[in-house]
């Protein structure tokens, strides 16, 4: 069921993934939900291509997803001329957020692909803002792990899901 808001239509990205989830081949999983109107209209869990060999580099290889999915969003939204401001993608991670905004080199990230800096640039350009959310509140949480059912619960809650009767 989807319950619409009268303050505009706002979108927003939750990104979540887990470090090496997979026992077989270490791979990492992410998930991305994205709302419109507090709606979820999009997600997506799945394997990430490559083995991440830091914890900075699986959360920022799940960011570089889900600014993907983010931009081709903002694109849609910006024809239809319904988007009324800013798109927030939403994180736990705080290190990846300062490493998107943060255009210096570290010594600890020389390992990660080039082509992962993409966010950088969209995040300099302010096409798209990162900001921290707690766990607890971060319905994509739901696409990495198993969860207990009152978490689950919390997760369809957050989405503005209807369990019905």
């Amino acid at each position: 069921m989807y319950k619409h808001k009268t303050e505009g239509v706002k979108l927003k990205g939750f990104i979540d993934s887990d470090y090496a989830g997979d026992r077989y081949n270490r791979k990492s999983m992410s998930s991305y939900v994205f709302t419109l109107c507090d709606a979820y209209i999009s997600w997506k869990s799945q394997l990430q291509h490559i083995v991440a060999l830091s914890t900075i580099e699986f959360e920022y290889i799940a960011a570089t997803e889900a600014i993907k999915e983010a931009l081709w969003f903002k694109g849609l939204l910006k024809e239809l001329s319904v988007l009324s401001n800013d798109m927030i993608v939403y994180s736990d991670s705080q290190s990846v957020i300062h490493l998107c905004k943060n255009p210096v080199f570290h010594e600890r990230t020389k390992h990660i692909d080039v082509r992962l800096h993409f966010i950088r640039d969209i995040v300099s350009k302010d096409i798209v803002r990162r900001e921290k959310i707690l766990s607890e509140y971060n319905p994509s949480d739901m696409g990495t792990k198993i969860l207990t059912l009152a978490k689950f619960r919390s997760c369809l809650t957050l989405l503005n899901i209807d369990k019905g009767k």
